[in-house]
């Protein structure tokens, strides 16, 4: 059965500041909690209404469909809840391609971003200080496991830019080169920026080479692009150049 004392740390780890204190955060559903099992991840404890995941009995709670109800953070929760320690931070390894985010503040657009890292192989994932946080339990969700195999880590963007001018820093700007008609190299930064305003000025005054990806249609009144569309079709095409080039 779960407790009082753990359905209150459950539900404080919906805020940073709880997860940050604890060091800890949630992760729900079958899939999700196979992959941080499978994975460095380490388990603190694990609710679900048998022990088919076969961890150990002193981290394993049992509990029945409503207990499960009331501390999860879903609307129809599924084969269970963990809850899984933080890492610590990760360096940076400066090979091939990194990706960098500007002030992306919607989890659901972080988690669907890991993803897409996890499947064009973008190992390291750097992130500004006011971008969501990874372990939001909605970002976790979105993230589908990937996050299991891309390192997150929160920088000051602007002055990891500057620190690191040797690299080319890519950006998606109304101003810049139509991306399909621009040689793309296979090592550089990529940044996306914020849902609304797009790159901050400050990081726009790092970027070394403008990338614009072109509107097709007629009328041309799309305002934007969805930054977790615009990060695939980003990295989409650094792939794709780097499999005909060669």
């Amino acid at each position: 059965m779960v407790s009082k004392n753990q359905i209150k740390l459950i539900k404080s780890l919906s805020q940073k500041k709880f997860r940050n204190k604890h060091n800890l955060f949630v992760v729900e559903g079958t899939k999700g909690i196979e992959e941080f099992l499978n994975s460095d991840f380490e388990l603190y404890s694990l609710f679900s209404y048998e022990n088919s995941f076969e961890v150990s009995s002193e981290k394993w709670f049992e509990i029945d469909e409503n207990s499960l109800k009331k501390i999860s953070f879903l609307a129809n929760p599924h084969g269970g809840l963990a809850i899984f320690k933080i890492p610590e931070t990760t360096e940076i390894v400066f090979t091939g391609l990194l990706l960098a985010l500007d002030g992306v503040r919607d989890p659901g657009n972080l988690g669907t971003i890991i993803r897409l890292c996890d499947w064009y192989g973008i190992d390291h994932l750097l992130c500004s200080q006011d971008t969501v946080d990874c372990y939001n339990p909605k970002v976790v969700q979105a993230s589908m496991g990937s996050l299991t195999r891309v390192k997150l880590r929160y920088v000051d963007l602007p002055q990891f830019l500057k620190e690191h001018n040797d690299l080319p820093v890519f950006g998606t700007l109304l101003e810049g080169e139509n991306i399909y008609s621009k040689e793309l190299p296979d090592n550089g930064i990529i940044v996306m920026g914020n849902e609304a305003n797009g790159i901050s000025e400050e990081i726009k005054a790092l970027v070394t080479r403008k990338l614009n990806i072109p509107q097709f249609g007629k009328n041309q009144e799309t305002e934007s692009l969805n930054v977790a569309t615009a990060t695939a079709i980003v990295l989409s095409e650094f792939r794709r150049r780097s499999l005909t080039e060669k």
